[in-house]
């Protein structure tokens, strides 16, 4: 075994074909991101089949380039890991049957990772992970607050119960007529938006640290609606900044009122979402004014990508976890605990 442990990561749980090398769980040795999104532009979203069909035609190009990129042979490698789920269930076999070929034919060990683990991994790679932490997650299928004790150890106290954040953002940029993905339109437009149209918040009850984005969703959509049948000509720009005010404001209050009722060293921001600007100048501000540190990764490492797969699965192997080829994608996995050396339900 190498004195460094050498992670090969891969991740398929959407549109993105990835493959990545990881060392000790922290650095970067190569990272291949194969995108679809020209693929789904033209439908305003993923289409499942379609993303499949991509990953069978990249899966084995984007692992062959990593190891290039890495100028390195399987044989110098410590361990596969693989999005084992959440996603897109034929994503998901994509990927997971891909790790289990390798894994197989180079005689190494195979560990199979939550995809949104993997988005709060992603910060290990910036920064060193300090516990007592607080794991703000936001992208296009979870909008979540994560409570982490120690690696491997996740407590959720906080969830959507209807829509997440990002699904909301890319159905409201489609009543916009916005692009997709919507989320990164919708944040131009509110900075250079000069006023907002102001939308509810959903604050639920008075100690929920969960989320509700629908109502939101159908107030904007039901404003643009009156405002059509009226023939009023309405401002994208107000609309886009009324809409991400709400959801900033709720996703900081919440997040802040929990960092500090659980006391938490630090504060990590993870997903998609995490990498709209007005969203991470919020938390940034709000925890900044709170003396708490506050981290969120590079915009690469926001996406979906397998460097934070990686890093998921060497904190893993090095806790004992291993997966075997009776593995599947699993379409709904919970988000579970590794912490004592055996991944629980």
């Amino acid at each position: 075994m190498n004195e460094d442990r050498f992670i090969l990561g891969i991740e398929t749980s959407c549109d993105e074909t990835a493959a990545s090398i990881v060392k000790n769980g922290n650095t970067i040795v190569s990272n291949v991101v194969a995108s679809q999104i020209e693929s789904h532009k033209r439908f305003g979203g993923v289409v499942p089949e379609i993303a499949s069909r991509h990953h069978v035609e990249q899966i084995t190009i984007v692992i062959e380039e990593a190891l290039k990129q890495a100028n390195m042979e399987p044989s110098q490698l410590d361990a596969v890991a693989v999005t084992e789920g959440p996603g897109l269930v034929g994503a998901l076999l994509i990927g997971v049957n891909a790790a289990k070929a390798f894994a197989f034919a180079n005689g190494l060990p195979m560990i199979g990772v939550h995809h949104i683990a993997g988005h709060v991994y992603a910060n290990q790679l910036i920064q060193p992970m300090e516990f007592p932490l607080l794991a703000v997650i936001v992208s296009g299928g979870h909008t979540e607050i994560v409570l982490m004790k120690e690696h491997g150890e996740f407590e959720l106290i906080g969830e959507t119960r209807d829509d997440a954040a990002g699904e909301a953002y890319d159905k409201v940029a489609r009543v916009l007529n916005l692009p997709y993905p919507g989320g990164p339109h919708i944040d131009r437009l509110a900075h250079e938006s000069d006023g907002e149209i102001v939308f509810p918040r959903a604050w639920l009850e008075d100690d929920s640290y969960d989320f509700s984005f629908s109502g939101l969703k159908s107030a904007v959509i039901n404003y643009m609606h009156n405002a059509e049948q009226r023939g009023e000509t309405v401002n994208p720009a107000h609309v886009a900044a009324g809409f991400q005010n709400s959801v900033v404001e709720v996703l900081t209050t919440k997040a802040l009122r929990a960092a500090r009722e659980y006391n938490v060293k630090q504060v990590i921001a993870a997903g998609g979402v995490a990498a709209n600007k007005g969203l991470r100048a919020s938390l940034e501000q709000a925890f900044a004014d709170e003396g708490i540190p506050f981290y969120v990764p590079p915009l690469s490492l926001c996406t979906d990508n397998a460097a934070m797969i990686a890093a998921v699965g060497d904190s893993m192997f090095t806790a004992g976890v291993r997966g075997n080829l009776a593995m599947n994608g699993r379409p709904g996995m919970p988000l579970t605990s590794w912490s004592k050396g055996i991944a629980t339900e």
